[in-house]
């Protein structure tokens, strides 16, 4: 498997919803109808900061072998930020009642990316000729 494309496209994911959470909090919590006060948006900028580090780990990694013994840490941490996103969001698709087309499209995403990540780590890389 190519990582590179799925490395890629993992960081801009991750890096446009680290954006969203850091310049539109506000916004953000307005139209999921949550309760606005300091806390909410102190999470929720750390949350982007914590999207925004995966983004950008992800988009130095690019280029690097991953999978098997390599570039093992890299490949468990993606795995497990989107495996335990995917059942955390698979759990709640069911019972969501507002916003069901942002959590269901989020649970598709995070699924495709947890299958990815788990067939990345349990295989050996192969080295493309560029």
């Amino acid at each position: 498997m190519n990582t590179k494309i799925l490395m890629t496209s993992s960081a801009l994911f991750l890096g446009i919803i680290g954006t969203l959470l850091s310049f539109a909090p506000n916004e953000i919590i307005d139209y999921l109808n949550v309760e606005s006060n300091i806390i909410t948006i102190l999470f929720l900028k750390i949350m982007s900061a914590l999207y925004w580090g995966f983004g950008i780990l992800n988009w130095m990694a690019k280029g690097t072998l991953i999978g098997g013994i390599y570039n093992r840490p890299i490949a468990i941490g993606n795995l497990m930020h989107f495996g335990v996103g995917a059942i955390a969001l698979v759990k709640v698709v069911s019972s969501i009642q507002e916003h069901s087309e942002i959590i269901i499209s989020l649970t598709i995403v995070y699924v495709i990316f947890a299958l990815l990540f788990a067939y990345v780590f349990r295989t050996n890389p192969t080295k493309t000729e560029k």
